[in-house]
């Protein structure tokens, strides 16, 4: 009886296996991610010891181009680099305006100070975004006075980038911010066609995706709600409601844990409307968007991967993507 048992077990075992192993398959020959940057071209930071209140424009390298994060020119230059998408920041102020900016104070990097949201957009608008950035603790400031007026609202985005995908991060908790996201572009199919998504605060998202059901999001308890239960009967192969029909970013040292990795799980996920992202590694205690920012970092993402790929550097992407033999970024 225990003899057939054990048996029975080992089968069961070798047709999970067999369900979930990607020994068999391959990502198409000749395929390759699409890229998402995180904030246009930016200038990075230090993250040692990151936490919420950590003002990062003052932990930069030694800069080696001209872009600050969020502006129309780091856009550009973004997805003159390979980008498919790039990723945005966005406060909706007390004049019903996005304004497109990371923090969520203005102190850190700009000549001004209190909190972004509350801040009118016409003083936003007249702002040096460089004031803040120094890469010597404050010795020098490499950027000061030529961030002014480069602030832009999110409408001066989409005119701009008519035909380019941005990816909305929503900095707050507010549901106003989702309605009022959702009532414009619900006016504006042009401006429509340019959001790839939307994410971030989960009442502000929700409230966006309920206006416009066939966009794509996600909040992190969409992620945990998502990747939980697929780790609990993924291996079926079954794609459970929770994961269909949204976006899914995977830290790369945790995705070899879920069922089906890289292949056919990244199938499974395309097959339920889903897009893979592939965020930067994850590490207990730092609270920001780690990327795949480093050649090291490339090297782990799987061959012909035909998800997309979440990095800071941007302008490095295709050099790192082709020395570690991924493919093309599309």
């Amino acid at each position: 009886m225990i003899s057939r048992i054990l048996v029975a077990l080992v089968a069961f075992a070798g047709i999970v296996w067999l369900m979930n192993t990607s020994l068999f398959s391959r990502f198409p020959e000749g395929s390759g991610p699409q890229v998402i940057a995180h904030r246009g071209q930016h200038q990075v930071f230090d993250r040692t010891g990151l936490d919420n209140d950590t003002c990062t424009a003052t932990r930069i390298g030694q800069p080696s181009h001209p872009y600050l994060e969020n502006t129309l020119a780091s856009m550009q230059a973004a997805f003159s680099a390979g980008a498919t998408v790039v990723e945005l920041d966005v406060h909706l102020t007390p004049d019903g305006n996005f304004a497109v900016f990371h923090d969520w104070t203005l102190d850190c990097r700009t000549n001004l100070a209190g909190v972004t949201e509350n801040t009118p957009y016409a003083e936003l608008a007249r702002a040096d975004i460089g004031y803040g950035y120094t890469a010597d603790g404050g010795r020098t400031f490499p950027f000061r006075g030529k961030g002014i007026g480069l602030m832009p609202e999110l409408d001066q985005v989409f005119e701009a980038f008519p035909d380019k995908r941005f990816l909305v991060n929503f900095k707050s908790e507010r549901v106003e911010e989702g309605t009022e996201l959702a009532t414009r572009l619900a006016r504006d199919p042009r401006a429509l066609a340019t959001v790839f998504g939307v994410y971030g605060g989960d009442r502000p998202t929700e409230a966006t995706l309920a206006v416009l059901p066939a966009l794509r999001g996600y909040t992190r308890t969409s992620v945990k709600d998502c990747l939980v239960s697929y780790l609990a009967i993924g291996w079926s192969g079954h794609v459970q409601a929770s994961c269909r029909n949204r976006l899914l970013p995977v830290p790369v040292n945790y995705a070899p844990l879920l069922w089906g990795w890289p292949v056919r799980f990244v199938e499974r996920m395309q097959a339920a409307g889903t897009d893979v992202i592939l965020l930067g590694p994850y590490r207990s205690g730092d609270p920001g968007s780690a990327g795949i920012d480093s050649l090291e970092d490339w090297k782990a993402v799987p061959e012909n991967f035909t998800g997309l790929v979440w990095t800071n550097r941007i302008e490095t992407a295709r050099e790192w993507a082709e020395a570690a033999g991924i493919g093309p970024i599309r």
